[in-house]
């Protein structure tokens, strides 16, 4: 049993370890011991983070005519959460271990033993009996006897001011949907916008997760990519579900064509009737198959109605009605995809993680661990290497850098021997290394390695711009 686990968590031991030893991602505050499940991202974490939110970016806002940003405030107005329901209702249900007295999240838990379909059937209320009952292990004791569930508000709760009081009290956003929701009158007064039309948004939240585990999937810090469609209160099904498929057609060519994961490791899972939201017509949980984790939602979609809007009507007294040509007023309703941005980055670590047995210059064989990202996602496109320190090779080496580095994310590395220099480059998913050697004196040429083949080939220095921007259009 342990051997078969070990073998499943064996890909995300080797991307965690990757992760630290070349600079993605590091544990948060290491030098004080660490602090529950917080990761700070490193050079190349922040890289392949941003050009995974800039080609988002790009897909859905830039390149659209009915989309627009907004960049919303952390903290916000309490009266905001009280009206989305996230004061009273965002709760998770919170078990004790009466063995060692610590808490875990009980659905979980069950999710783990029952799967997510027989989990939504069990009442709150009965999650502690039913994991006695089953006999589910505490992960950090082994023991089987739990207390009964109770409810965890998810909200960070701070407070705004000098005094630490209820009146004073505010809460770090949920999610970022809800900024989107109460400036939709903004948007509306200073936009020419015609339904349907969508509001995007990039941005952290935070959710005081009980037990935040599994590497980045599971943290109580995190960032979204959230978009409210809004569309004109539908007369029967179809009038939405014409733009909830599309929606659908849109989110899977996103994941599978711009970003390269394979349809194999992902899956559309419909909500039923027992987790759906009671304001929602459908919901999808689109889920990748994460190594040592299994399948874990990595999109919620849903179609939320005018629920959120209406509930900002009633508590706040604004007009965020929507009048079209004819005069007519109503509330729009809306069509939620919601990414998550550090979940997306960790699929992508696990789907592009490759390894594969090289030979060597003296008949040997050994393993090359490369990250095979779509050139668009890489952290670094062109690594410009020196064969030596000397002098004349660092010449010329460094004005190519500094030349290739106006239009790409370009490094320059003169230290070790070349062959332990393309092993990081590899490791970090550089598409080409520019290698330049005591032949570039005479030819002003250089060697072009290509990441994936390993081929290489003699590139003039006057042509390597535009070498560079056929390869990485």
């Amino acid at each position: 049993m342990n051997e078969k686990k070990d073998r499943k968590n064996d890909l995300m031991e080797k991307v965690v370890s990757l992760c630290k030893r070349r600079g993605f991602i590091f544990p948060g505050s290491e030098i004080y011991g660490g602090m529950a499940n917080t990761w700070d991202y490193g050079p190349y974490g922040v890289e392949l983070k941003k050009n995974i939110a800039d080609l988002w970016w790009k897909t859905f806002v830039q390149k659209r005519d009915d989309m627009v940003g907004l960049d919303s405030a952390i903290i916000t107005n309490p009266k905001v959460w009280e009206a989305s329901g996230h004061v009273s209702n965002f709760n998770d249900p919170l078990v004790d271990c009466r063995k060692c007295k610590m808490r875990h999240r009980g659905d979980k838990l069950l999710e783990e033993k029952i799967g997510i379909d027989e989990t939504n059937k069990i009442a709150f209320e009965e999650i502690g009996k039913k994991m006695t009952e089953l006999k589910i292990t505490c992960p950090n004791c082994g023991g089987t006897d739990w207390t009964d569930a109770r409810k965890f508000n998810l909200l960070f709760e701070t407070h705004v001011g000098v005094l630490v009081d209820k009146k004073n009290t505010a809460y770090l956003r949920g999610e970022t949907a809800q900024g989107i929701f109460i400036n939709f009158k903004n948007i509306l007064d200073t936009q020419s916008l015609k339904l349907p039309f969508g509001i995007a948004q990039i941005g952290k939240a935070f959710r005081n997760e009980i037990t935040p585990k599994n590497f980045i999937f599971r943290t109580r810090e995190f960032e979204q990519m959230e978009i409210e469609y809004f569309i004109r209160p539908p007369k029967e099904e179809r009038d939405w579900r014409d733009i909830f498929e599309r929606w659908q057609e849109d989110i899977k060519n996103f994941f599978e064509k711009d970003l390269g994961i394979s349809a194999k490791n992902m899956r559309w899972r419909r909500h039923d009737d027992n987790e759906r939201s009671f304001y929602s017509k459908d919901t999808y949980d689109v889920e990748y198959n994460y190594s040592g984790i299994g399948w874990g939602e990595l999109l919620g979609f849903a179609y939320r109605t005018d629920y959120d809007l209406q509930q900002h009507i009633k508590h706040s007294g604004a007009d965020l009605f929507y009048r079209d040509e004819n005069g007519e007023k109503f509330v729009p309703h809306c069509i939620e995809p919601s990414w998550g941005l550090t979940r997306t980055l960790l699929a992508v670590l696990l789907e592009f993680y490759t390894e594969e047995e090289i030979s060597t210059s003296k008949n040997k064989t050994e393993t090359r661990v490369v990250m095979k990202f779509p050139k668009q996602l890489a952290p670094i496109k062109v690594a410009v290497l020196p064969l030596s320190k000397k002098d004349e090779l660092l010449a010329i080496s460094q004005k190519i850098w500094i030349n290739l580095r106006e239009n790409f994310r370009v490094e320059h590395h003169s230290n070790g021997s070349i062959g332990k220099r393309y092993r990081r480059q590899d490791e970090i998913g550089t598409p080409y290394c520019v290698t330049v050697d005591f032949e570039t004196l005479n030819d002003q040429a250089v060697t072009v390695r290509d990441r994936d083949t390993m081929k290489q080939e003699r590139i003039k220095i006057s042509e390597l711009e535009k070498y560079f921007e056929e390869k990485l259009a």
